[in-house]
């Protein structure tokens, strides 16, 4: 999108800042809210995910650059007053909230005040990696947590893929693609190596959080759309991690962990 004459029609408060809702777009729930400046706006409609700006840090803030649960952004929407965007999402690890909730809006008004009708899928303190420490317990622990949220998405992204192919092509950007075929699917890992390549370059060059943050973006890209080839073939995303730890030596402890407990 390079023509940016859109972006002049958004009225940003005194601020710089617009509320942005982000709704699930298959079931319509609302996730969350957060606000976005000019970049955070323009990036979001460039790069097709959640990107909003943090007003305690003062800073850009990619949606799950922590946490690991992304946002792909399939529709962004101004209001009739133009002081408001609505985004069409799916969230990656079914996670929006902070506290580990599908949604940050978990709380309902009843006669007995204000209770919580969500339940918690996941502790916080197993999404956000704790501050670094010098004891060898905590960073045993540490390594623990990373270790199994790597697992959980890994697999939550093989079930996708597996549940998508059968999806209706208008569900979801995964569905279409399947639908498309192989050729396209292939494409899309070609125009990602490139666009991976390309930011490599750039965070060579002028190392900077923005081209950090694109560099990480589009390897994640580059990966996602290998894991749809892989479910394409009906391949499971653990038959590459088994042979990437053969070659290290690994396979044992790969064997391990796949056992039933």
């Amino acid at each position: 999108m390079n023509n940016l004459q859109w972006l002049d029609e958004v009225k940003f408060n005194e601020q710089g800042l617009i509320p942005a809702i982000a709704q699930h777009h298959q079931t319509g729930r609302i996730l969350m809210v957060a606000w976005m400046n000019r970049e955070a706006l323009q990036l979001t409609a460039e790069k097709n995910r959640g990107v909003y700006f943090s007003r305690s840090r003062n800073k850009l803030w990619f949606k799950g650059e922590e946490s690991g649960h992304f946002q792909t952004v399939y529709e962004i929407r101004l209001d009739c007053d133009a002081d408001v965007i609505i985004l069409q999402i799916e969230q990656h690890g079914g996670i929006a909230c902070h506290t580990g909730r599908e949604s940050c809006f978990y709380r309902k008004l009843t006669p007995n005040g204000w209770e919580i009708v969500d339940a918690q899928l996941k502790d916080p303190s197993a999404i956000y990696a704790e501050k670094a420490s010098t004891n060898p317990h905590t960073l045993a622990m540490n390594a623990s947590n990373t270790q199994a949220e790597q697992v959980e998405v890994l697999d939550y992204l093989g079930k996708m893929m597996a549940e998508r192919k059968s999806a209706d092509a208008d569900s979801s950007y995964v569905a279409k693609l399947y639908q498309k075929g192989l050729n396209k699917i292939l494409e899309k890992i070609g125009e990602e190596s490139v666009e991976t390549i390309i930011a490599a370059k750039d965070f060579n060059t002028e190392a900077n959080t923005d081209n950090k943050n694109d560099l990480i973006y589009e390897v994640a890209d580059l990966w996602f759309h290998t894991i749809v080839m892989l479910g394409y073939f009906d391949l499971d995303i653990q038959l590459v991690l088994n042979e990437l730890a053969r070659r290290q030596g690994l396979s044992g402890l790969v064997e391990k962990a796949n056992r039933s407990h």
